[in-house]
């Protein structure tokens, strides 16, 4: 893990310096006192994204935190673009394609890029699924609306304002239950007191109530102090358990991998009914023939986010068997989330944020 993050700072340095270096000689006209203003500029928001990581864990005015974060996270994605828009001009002056405007081109299509990137991510989709089970739901219960996310990852990036919208999204579905397939906080609880986020959290609505398995970022953010903060919240917090619901459906929450001492599917399928409906939360989705084997009905997952941006979700597709959606696999429905929100920077290119709503009901 050591080696993939030097590389990662590595390429991340590297390309900027390509950025940096192609930008002085496109400005070179420019006086000296202006060039050497610009310069500090940039490496200030090349090197931000350090200063939000080292400080994660402090307390800070909330304007300060969160624009410190956004400056950070989104230049990464700033810079992706920018160095893939220079080497295409570059490639045009090396065929002998004459271009001397290659690297304004570049900011302005970065720009504009952006631009389309985060009006895509404030609108997240709504994707409802109509699933009709060959189990039965107990006594005459009627069907069962479900709304489920994942990936909020609350703090510094998705703040309070932000978490309003999307209670006030899964509230208007009136669901019977939510789920949340895991990181619902991003690096740090900090950020979340100090907004008071559970003031927030505690709006949503549910008869059957609100669960959620921990992913990752809940144990980056320390999963002791992630289980304090959800105790004062009305979601209940599921670890390697199982909750049999009024309706009969019985409902297991795996812990994520990052506990590498976390138990089985087959472990916690020990003493479930199969004749009753069954719906798995696990936050990573692996394994997903394991789920179709054991007889889950429905599983929810998230994690992947898609990859976020052109290219990255190419690799996502590559890694995970199901890297997003809704795919059925022989008697089990399996939805991955690309995330209610998104970690880091504020942009979906090429992919979407999303919210599940599943009609279950039993066939007739």
């Amino acid at each position: 893990m050591p080696i993939f993050f030097i590389i990662l700072i590595t390429v991340y340095l590297g390309g900027n310096t390509y950025i940096f270096y192609r930008g002085m000689q496109a400005l070179s006209g420019l006086p000296c006192g202006i060039k050497i203003s610009l310069a500090v500029l940039f490496w200030l928001a090349t090197l931000s994204i350090v200063g939000t990581m080292l400080t994660r864990n402090i307390k800070m005015p909330v304007f300060l935190s969160h624009t410190m974060y956004e400056v950070g996270t989104g230049w990464l994605i700033f810079t992706l673009y920018m160095v893939l828009f220079l080497l295409a001009f570059d490639l045009l002056r090396l065929c002998r394609v004459p271009f001397n405007y290659g690297f304004i081109l570049s900011l302005i299509f970065t720009v504009v890029l952006l631009g389309y990137g985060y009006y895509n991510y404030r609108h997240p989709k709504t994707n409802t699924i109509n699933i009709a089970l060959d189990k039965p739901l107990a006594g005459d219960a009627k069907p069962v609306k479900i709304v489920a996310v994942s990936d909020l990852h609350l703090g510094n990036g998705t703040g309070k304002t932000a978490l309003k919208r999307y209670v006030k999204m899964i509230n208007e579905q009136n669901p019977d239950l939510i789920l949340i397939a895991g990181d619902l906080i991003d690096n740090s609880v900090v950020p979340l007191y100090t907004e008071k986020m559970m003031e927030e959290l505690s709006e949503l609505r549910a008869p059957l109530g609100v669960y959620m398995v921990p992913g990752n970022h809940e144990y980056i953010s320390g999963i002791k102090a992630s289980a304090r903060f959800i105790q004062d919240t009305p979601i209940q917090l599921l670890r390697d358990s199982v909750v049999t619901l009024p309706n009969g459906i019985q409902l297991i929450g795996r812990d994520d991998r990052s506990n590498t001492a976390r138990r089985s599917l087959q472990e916690l399928m020990t003493g479930i009914d199969k004749s009753k409906p069954i719906i798995l939360l696990d936050h990573q989705p692996y394994k997903l023939t394991e789920s179709e084997a054991a007889g889950v009905d429905l599983q929810f997952s998230g994690h992947t986010h898609r990859g976020q941006v052109w290219p990255m979700n190419w690799v996502t597709d590559y890694i995970y068997e199901q890297s997003h959606g809704y795919r059925q696999w022989g008697n089990s429905h399996i939805y991955v989330s690309s995330g209610l929100s998104l970690w880091g920077p504020p942009f979906r290119i090429g992919t979407e944020s999303d919210m599940a709503v599943f009609h279950l009901s039993t066939k007739k």
